[in-house]
C-alpha cells in the first residue's frame, strides 16, 4: 500500500531500510545523524525488530556486525566523528564479509568541526578510510524520496555482495523535508543472503564454486558452527599465513565488486544530450548544480549535469567518455576538493577540469555555481 509523506531524508532512510527487511539497529546519537536512530527506535518494535543504543560509536558497528551475523538485517547510524571511529570495524566486515549498511550524514569537519552544518568531507574516506586493499560501495542519495528508495539498494547490494555498504548522506539531505512517497513498488526487488541448506554437513563458510564470487551465509544458530575472523582465512574461516590464500581471498573481495560494476552503478544525466559543458555533483549539491545548468542555459552556454548516484566504485567509463567530447568539466562539491581528484585522474587530460568547492559549512548555491563557470570556464 503507497503512502504519501512530508518527512526528512533521515526519517525516510529508516523508512526505506524498514521496506528493505531492516530487523536490527545498533548505533549512538550524534548529530545530524540522530533521527536515523530515533526513528529506527520507534519503528523497529512494530515488526519484531530489535534496536539498542550501545556505549559508543566502536560498539555501534561491532553490534550491528554481530546482529548481521545472527541473521538479521542490520544497520548503524553516525556522522563525521563517528565514521571515523567506525574505521576498524568496518574493515573487520569487509574481510569477514558481513551485509551491513553503515549511514553517515556527512558534516563539515575535521574533528568536532562544525556539527550542525552539511559537508561532503568523507567521501575519500569512504574509499580510503579503513587501511588495505579493499572493496567499496558507497550511495549518495539528493532527494528525500532517494534516501527511502537508495536505502532499500543499500540492504539489497549488502545482501547480494556479503559486505558492508555506506550510505552516504550530507546534513542537508538528512534534515530537509519533502514530500515521500512510501511504496515497496518503487523498490527493486528485495534481496536476500544466500544461505546453504541446514543440513548441508559440507558447507565452507568461505567456500565458492567455479565462477562464483561470493559465499553462502548460513547465521549462527541456524546448524553450522564456524570461525570468523579479520585476519586473512581460508574456506573454513580459520587463519591461514599463506600468501597463496591470502591473494585468492583479496582477490575475490576485490571482483566482488569489479566484475559487477554494470550492476552497481547508477548516475543520472540531465540536459547531456547537446551539452559542451558538464557539471558533475552528487548529493544535495546536485540540486543547486541542475538549477545552474538550467540558468547556464538560459545565458546560451549548452550546460549538462552529471549526478553520482553510485560513488564507489566511481563511474569511471561514463566520466572518460564525457571528458573526450567535453569543453570542459566543472566539479560541484561541498568540500575543497575530493571527488574533483577522480574527475581529474579519468579525464586524463582530454579536458579542462575545474572545482567550485567549499568546506566552511556553507551550501553552494546555483548563483556560486554559475559565477565560478564564469571565472573557470
Amino acid at each position: 500500500m503507497s503512502k504519501i509523506k512530508f518527512m526528512q531524508g533521515n526519517e525516510a532512510c529508516v523508512e526505506g531500510a524498514i521496506a528493505a527487511g531492516m530487523k536490527f539497529f545498533a548505533g549512538y546519537p550524534i548529530t545530524p545523524s540522530t533521527e536515523v536512530m530515533e526513528k529506527s527506535a520507534e519503528m523497529l518494535p512494530k515488526v519484531e525488530g530489535k534496536f539498542i543504543q550501545m556505549e559508543d560509536e566502536i560498539a555501534g558497528i561491532a553490534a550491528a556486525i554481530g546482529g548481521s551475523i545472527a541473521g538479521s538485517k542490520s544497520m548503524t547510524a553516525t556522522s563525521g566523528p563517528g565514521f571515523s571511529l567506525k574505521m576498524e570495524n568496518l574493515g573487520y566486515a569487509v574481510i569477514a564479509e558481513i551485509p551491513l549498511v553503515v549511514v553517515n550524514v556527512q558534516r563539515n569537519g575535521p574533528s568536532t568541526g562544525l556539527p550542525t552544518s552539511p559537508s561532503q568531507g568523507d567521501m575519500m574516506q569512504a574509499k580510503w578510510g579503513t587501511h588495505g586493499d579493499h572493496p567499496v560501495i558507497a550511495l549518495s542519495p539528493s532527494t528525500v524520496q532517494e534516501c527511502y528508495s537508495l536505502t532499500a539498494r543499500a540492504f539489497n547490494l549488502a545482501e547480494k555482495y556479503r559486505m558492508p555498504v555506506l550510505f552516504m548522506l550530507d546534513e542537508v539531505v538528512g534534515h530537509m523535508r519533502e514530500k515521500v512517497v512510501l511504496d515497496t513498488t518503487l523498490i527493486e526487488e528485495i534481496v536476500d543472503r544466500a544461505k546453504p541448506a541446514k543440513d548441508d554437513a559440507s558447507y565452507l563458510p568461505y567456500g565458492v564454486s567455479g565462477d562464483e564470487l561470493v559465499p553462502k551465509m548460513s547465521s549462527f544458530g541456524e546448524g553450522h558452527r564456524y570461525h570468523i575472523t579479520g585476519l586473512v582465512h581460508d574456506e573454513t574461516g580459520f587463519p591461514t599465513n599463506s600468501t597463496k590464500v591470502a591473494d585468492k581471498l583479496m582477490t575475490r573481495l576485490m571482483d566482488k565488486v569489479e566484475k559487477n560494476k554494470d550492476d552497481i552503478i547508477q548516475y543520472e544525466e540531465y540536459m547531456m544530450e547537446d551539452a559542451e559543458y558538464v557539471i558533475f555533483s552528487y548529493g544535495s549539491t546536485a540540486r543547486s548544480s541542475k538549477q545552474a545548468v538550467m540558468d547556464l542555459r538560459e545565458k546560451g552556454i549548452k550546460a549538462g549535469l552529471f549526478r553520482a548516484i553510485t560513488i564507489w566504485p566511481f563511474p569511471e567509463d561514463r566520466i572518460r567518455e564525457l571528458a573526450q567530447k567535453s569543453k570542459g568539466i566543472l566539479v560541484a562539491e561541498m568540500n575543497l576538493g575530493q571527488m574533483v581528484l577522480e574527475v581529474e585522474r579519468i579525464a586524463n587530460g582530454s579536458c579542462p577540469v575545474k572545482l567550485m568547492g567549499k568546506g566552511n559549512g556553507e551550501f553552494i548555491s546555483p548563483a556560486e555555481i554559475v559565477e565560478k563557470f564564469g571565472e573557470v570556464m
